[in-house]
């Protein structure tokens, strides 16, 4: 499969360039110098900067990601996949890479690696929704190529033609508008790399040949049934009878006075104590993590838990646990935490910023939290 068109290739620079500046203070400006050469076509300039910033400092991911974009916009694919190998192999942790691999692999119709690739991003971080709609991409354009098959082998089955066309539109929906051809169709375009890595260059992110999924948005919490019934008709008073003039005037009878209601007791502030637990759990977790504490890390998710990919909780939690271990130290802090609590279901969003050894990394995090019990437990964590 051929590279995107230069107009995708010019919005992938720009992502990806643009990103880079919002990083640590400590090598920005090289960042920057090498970003502003690659924006102005410089990108010989942008390499031999990129190559002696790489001297001094042979293992900092944001250069050696950098690198990869360099030599993926010269057209040099090869070295790339070299470069961004070399960074998983160093940088396990770290997602972005793994995407990008998957990406110049569709680039070449490698689909099977592609998809390892992916699948290795997700791995390492189940909340990479670029890594999960890429590999959705991948599916796609294998589907294509199975279905393009079939209708090569046998042109008389029904079935194909539809499911082929479908994929089509999925990628071309403004070409296929209105099409529903029986031959094969050509494959649809790369899917799209991308990735925040804020102390590591993020991933470049092509045009996405694929139309934007919407985001599920969670429903709109109803309000409190409110009674609209009308108090009930006041029977109007029996005219009096005509009085009778020889009859003395009955007494008239004292008033009863009503006993005064009693006042309904005031509601506790349920909603101001959930969101206190809620923030409170999401600190302890992040403690947790920070403290190496893997038993109290793991103990913050409840068995409802959607881990990565379907692996199996345990696979999941040996995982994380290799994962924490192996840091020699470790920094979670969080910043504009902002909580939504509505009955039993949480959500929690904030900036992420985590260190650990020599990797930085600041992220934008969503977690969605369960009440079981008295405790609020995570069972979704995704990277916005």
């Amino acid at each position: 499969m051929k590279h995107a068109p230069t107009k995708v290739f010019t919005a992938i620079r720009w992502i990806a360039l643009a990103a880079t500046l919002s990083f640590g203070v400590a090598h920005a400006d090289d960042y920057a110098d090498v970003a502003q050469l690659v924006r102005n076509g410089k990108l010989a300039e942008a390499m031999t900067k990129a190559d002696q910033f790489l001297v001094s400092k042979p293992r900092d991911p944001q250069m050696r990601f950098l690198k990869g974009v360099i030599q993926r916009d010269s057209g040099k694919t090869s070295e790339a996949i070299a470069t961004f190998t070399r960074l998983t192999e160093d940088y396990p942790e770290l997602p972005e890479p793994y995407n990008n691999l998957a990406v110049l692999y569709a680039g070449q119709s490698q689909y099977d690696k592609a998809r390892t690739a992916l699948e290795m991003a997700i791995r390492t971080n189940p909340s990479y929704t670029t890594a999960h709609e890429n590999l959705g991409d991948v599916y796609a354009k294998l589907a294509s190529q199975a279905y393009g098959k079939a209708l090569q082998l046998d042109s008389s089955n029904a079935a194909v033609g539809p499911k082929l066309a479908l994929i089509r539109e999925l990628f071309n929906p403004a070409a296929a508008k209105g099409q529903r051809p029986t031959t094969a169709a050509s494959l649809p375009a790369t899917p799209a790399a991308t990735g925040n890595v804020p102390s590591a260059p993020t991933v470049p992110k092509p045009a996405p040949s694929l139309p934007e999924t919407p985001v599920a948005k969670a429903p709109p919490t109803l309000p409190a049934t409110v009674s609209n019934s009308k108090p009930a008709a006041v029977a109007p008073a029996a005219a009096a009878p005509a009085p009778v003039a020889s009859a003395a005037p009955a007494p008239a009878a004292a008033p009863v006075t009503p006993a005064p209601a009693k006042p309904a007791p005031a509601e506790p502030n349920s909603s101001a104590n959930a969101h206190k637990d809620v923030e409170t759990a999401v600190r302890n977790w992040a403690r947790a993590w920070a403290a190496r504490d893997v038993k109290g890390y793991l103990a913050a998710y409840g068995k409802d838990f959607a881990t990565p990919s379907g692996t199996s909780r345990s696979a999941w939690e040996e995982e994380r646990r290799q994962r924490i271990t192996s840091k020699s130290k470790i920094s979670v802090k969080l910043e504009n935490l902002n909580i939504s609590v509505n009955g039993t279901k949480a959500t929690a969003k904030f900036r992420q910023d985590y260190k650990a050894n020599e990797l930085a990394v600041s992220s934008r995090k969503s977690l969605d939290l369960v009440k079981s019990g008295d405790r609020w437990l995570i069972v979704r964590e995704s990277v916005n």
